[in-house]
């Protein structure tokens, strides 16, 4: 059976072709370094077309046209072995009917799919991607459900293997079979075993732990509970080494979020999905995620959705809005992005921190580095007004709305200049705008105003909070030595114009009462690391505590019991600074942190995981990291981030993200008309 390798000097172009010769099969090999162009390998791959059998394409040399002509035009080969360090979003569009076996491992550019992207590969049995840096589980999932015919699939490797095929030094465990440790919390689950003797390299120095570990002994029991009698036995599993694992393999239940999200999968990371995995799964899953929003177990039609409100079928107020954001929840596997200075065309703008408006829903305002205030209609992306910097004032870090009076704003600068504007008189880039002057706050970080729009609050870089009567312009009181450490968010309350709440960096969040004078707090509620935020619910009823490295707690506001503790996994990083707020009117609450790329989307109801939604530039394809996060007050499940790539010349930018959209394709992306282009420690 002869074996094609790339000429060496011929141009293949005058071979003649195979298909009605009675050569069997052709085997395709290219590796560097040989050099052909384009032209030539493609000629090739024409040439033996229906009998090509394996194409091995290991070279990192190769030209990115190549590779793209392939995913657009296809390969009538059964085992294609790809190896590229210049794809980043994998989008395969031609025909590969007859591919049974797909091996990407080591791409190591290539971070997510496109939706479609194995849409035209039904026969597809084996896929390995080994030291990818896929991160994404809700957008991998969602392209991997596309192909009905997998069997095998592989994030991380066997040392001793070389296919996706089940380990053959594994024991091979009965289904149900499990060995109970004595330290389950420091084990995870394989086969429906759990193992401690594991080694991890590449991204475990990055982690400071597995995160598809089965968490407690709690865990353990309910998964054992799910088998019959007669499934159980006992398997010694010795030892399991765990090789070049993409970031996905350390999201927290990553095993059985794959298990239960591919119910047709035999064989994941070269471990055999057992009866007893699969109940499992179902068990962790159902207790720490979501499968669509308010719990809802499939999506419903809208029109039936819409039939059951006329007839009255459902009493609740919330019923409509609820029913339609889960019913188009369930399709946004990729969720639309879009970056403000895209829609703008403005780029001269950097922005520093943003706020919706509280009653207009088209308008939001935004601060930038150099001191700008900007009011923008972030529907449409005309600037509504805009205030230059006047030199007094540096960095906005603090932002806030009045109530009653919705056309004016608080701004303050991180030199603590402290300036009322009414956008009435604030036509677009137009000089000399009039605005009230208070006393400055140095250092500022953070202003906040009253439901009654009467007094504000300033916090900062210091360990003191000053309070402002808006009517006179006057500092009414300076509050000191409220923590021992800087406090760097203070907040009211939404519904008392006396309550309000600051946390600090001494790991304290303390709840105050001006009636009271606030010498002492009502009460304290202390984190493990330092806080960086906190905020009330919209009703009132608790408060959204944010500490360093996506510690994040909701307590009860009455008496700062905790409520609930949304398990966020650490990086390890101190200087990884976490915010959170609510989204949807305190259903649900979302988490970004300075040295992580992704935000996090949990229910502030059950403390579940609904989705986390990874930020990348459009542009370039680096990953954009989170410095502040709002949720749409008008809209459920939409979002604006302030994110910036760690790159020194990069500008931080504000990106919308709608969860009930779905991003078509890269193109669609770049050139959709609606998109927008758009000290990490300090403020909200």
């Amino acid at each position: 059976m002869p074996i094609f390798k790339e000429p060496k000097c011929k141009n293949p172009s005058r071979r003649r072709t195979t298909d009605s010769s009675d050569i069997d099969a052709v085997d395709i090999f290219y590796e560097a370094p040989i050099n052909c162009d384009e032209e030539h390998i493609m000629t090739l791959f024409r040439a033996s077309n229906l009998k090509l059998r394996v194409v091995n394409l290991q070279d990192s040399s190769m030209e990115e046209d190549v590779f793209r002509d392939l995913c657009d035009h296809g390969l009538t080969c059964e085992v294609l072995n790809l190896r590229s360090t210049r794809i980043q979003r994998l989008n395969i569009s031609g025909k590969f009917m007859q591919l049974h076996t797909l091996n990407l491992d080591f791409s190591t550019s290539i971070t997510s799919f496109h939706r479609d992207c194995f849409s035209c590969m039904p026969n597809l049995k084996r896929l390995s991607m080994c030291g990818t840096r896929v991160v994404d589980l809700w957008t991998t999932v969602a392209a991997l459900s596309k192909l009905p015919s997998l069997s095998e699939l592989r994030f991380q490797n066997c040392l001793c293997c070389k296919d996706t095929s089940s380990c053959p030094r594994q024991a091979s465990p009965i289904d149900g079979s499990y060995v109970k440790l004595d330290s389950p919390a420091n084990s995870f689950m394989i086969s429906g075993v759990y193992a401690n003797e594991v080694t991890i390299s590449g991204f475990v120095q990055e982690q400071p732990k597995l995160r598809n570990q089965i968490k407690d002994e709690e865990e353990f029991n309910l998964a054992k509970d799910c088998t019959d009698e007669s499934m159980k036995s006992t398997t010694q599993l010795t030892n399991y080494n765990s090789h070049h694992p993409c970031p996905i393999c350390y999201e927290k239940h990553y095993r059985e979020f794959i298990i239960t999200s591919l119910p047709a999968l035999q064989v994941l990371d070269n471990s055999q999905v057992t009866k007893f995995d699969k109940e499992t799964a179902k068990v962790v899953i159902s207790k720490h995620y979501e499968h669509l929003p308010y719990n809802r177990h499939y999506t419903e039609n809208v029109s039936n959705i819409l039939r059951k409100r006329e007839i009255g079928a459902s009493k609740s107020r919330f019923f409509l809005s609820r029913s339609l954001s889960a019913a188009k929840f369930g399709s946004a596997g990729w969720p639309l992005l879009s970056n403000l200075s895209h829609m703008t065309k403005d780029e001269t703008f950097r922005p520093r921190q943003f706020e919706y408006h509280p009653s207009d829903s088209s308008l939001m305002v935004f601060g930038t580095m150099d001191g700008e205030v900007v009011v923008i209609n972030h529907e449409n992306g005309k600037i509504v007004g805009s205030v230059p910097s006047s030199g007094a004032m540096n960095s906005i870090l603090g932002l806030c709305w009045l109530n009653m009076y919705p056309s004016k704003l608080l701004a303050g600068s991180d030199n603590g200049c402290l300036r009322l504007f009414d956008i009435n008189q604030m036509p677009p880039k137009i000089p000399g705008v009039n605005y009230t002057k208070f006393h400055d706050f140095e250092p500022l970080t953070s202003v906040h105003i009253n439901c009654t729009d009467d007094q504000f609050l300033a916090s900062g870089y210091s360990k003191d909070v000053a309070f402002y009567d808006i009517n006179t312009t006057k500092r009414i009181q300076l509050f000191k030595n409220m923590h021992e450490e800087p406090i760097n968010v203070a907040k009211f309350a939404y519904h008392s114009p006396f309550l309000f709440a600051t946390s600090s960096f001494d790991r304290d969040v303390k709840l105050w009462d001006l009636r009271q004078r606030p010498n002492n707090p009502c009460y304290r509620a202390s984190s493990c690391g330092g806080n960086v935020m906190v905020c009330f619910s919209p009703d009132d009823q608790y408060l959204l505590v944010s500490a360093v490295d996506n510690e994040v707690k909701q307590l009860s506001a009455v008496d700062g019991r905790l409520h609930t503790n949304f398990e966020i996994s650490p990086t390890g990083s101190a200087h990884n600074y976490t915010r959170s707020y609510y989204i949807n009117g305190g259903d649900y609450i979302i988490s970004g942190s300075s040295d992580q790329h992704v935000v996090h989307i949990y229910s502030a109801i059950t403390g579940r995981r609904l989705k986390d939604v990874y930020l990348q530039n459009s542009d370039s394809g680096n990953s954009q990291f989170v410095q502040s996060l709002r949720g749409d007050p008008f809209r459920a499940f939409h979002m604006s981030v302030l994110a910036a790539s760690k790159r020194p010349t990069s500008k931080y930018e504000i990106i919308k993200v709608n969860l009930l959209s779905t991003s078509q394709s890269v193109d669609e992306f770049s050139h959709d008309p609606h998109m927008i282009r758009s000290s990490s420690s300090l403020g909200g």
